[in-house]
């Protein structure tokens, strides 16, 4: 059992309109207990919960996490099955709780991959914290940035064929506003668990001026006095973006 800190509300002297989290080492934590790599998922899951929850009372306006890549399929089929499992049960579980802290969840990424009762679910929970007006939970389900933009310029040139968009006026806003994010504010933070200094496919296109911040934590271990760290270092920071 992982004793975890409680979560924290923070004050910071600069909080990040927009975070973003790639979750990384839950089969890892899983191998260094001898434990089954489900076991390091389900920890994972209560990472994701904790970090949550810490995030709204920070004063997050929105969460973004990499909870299923495209790259992720290529896994034992077994692993998947357990992980879209896993999926759909925090969705289940989770609704009437976000819902509570009102905290709005939407699904990005190609969700007509997911299996029909996996895709169900995240639909339920869409639905059940709808109405939510505080932070924006963003889980990117089969995601991948490349994919993402394949499928923008494919609907931006569709619009430009059929004569609803002048070519002249394509720009870096007209594109954004064709990305799964479209509305959303670029993220200000990425953060990156598990001793890994990679993006992985990634909201490649909204993290063009990010800051990034890494930590050698594997998730499952991640908690709310890490996500603070994570945040104070953001609010250290100077950001010019390019000037």
């Amino acid at each position: 059992m992982i004793q975890r800190q409680p979560a924290t509300v923070l004050a910071l002297p600069v909080v990040p309109r927009h975070v973003a989290v790639i979750m990384d080492g839950n089969r890892r934590w899983a191998q260094e207990r001898g434990l089954p790599a489900v076991e390091g998922h389900r920890a994972g899951a209560n990472a994701l919960r904790e970090t949550v929850r810490t995030a709204a009372r920070a004063g997050l306006e929105i969460l973004t996490v990499f909870a299923f890549s495209e790259e992720n399929w290529k896994r034992a089929p077994i692993e998947v099955e357990l992980l879209m499992d896993l999926e759909r049960a925090f969705a289940l579980r989770e609704a009437a709780s976000l819902r509570e802290q009102n905290i709005r969840v939407r699904a990005i990424g190609r969700r007509a991959a997911l299996p029909g009762a996996t895709r169900a679910a995240v639909e339920v929970l869409e639905a059940t914290t709808a109405g939510c007006t505080g932070m924006l939970l963003n889980l990117a389900l089969n995601y991948g940035a490349r994919s993402e933009l394949c499928d923008a310029i494919r609907a931006l040139a569709l619009d430009v064929q059929a004569g609803r968009l002048p070519l002249g006026a394509i720009d870096d806003d007209v594109l954004s506003n064709y990305l799964y994010t479209a509305g959303l504010p670029d993220p200000d933070l990425l953060i990156r668990t598990g001793g890994e200094l990679r993006v992985s496919n990634f909201l490649l296109y909204q993290i063009a001026y990010s800051e990034l911040w890494s930590t050698n934590a594997l998730w499952p271990a991640f908690d709310g006095a890490l996500l603070h760290e994570a945040l104070l270092s953001f609010s250290r920071r100077q950001r010019r973006f390019g000037s």
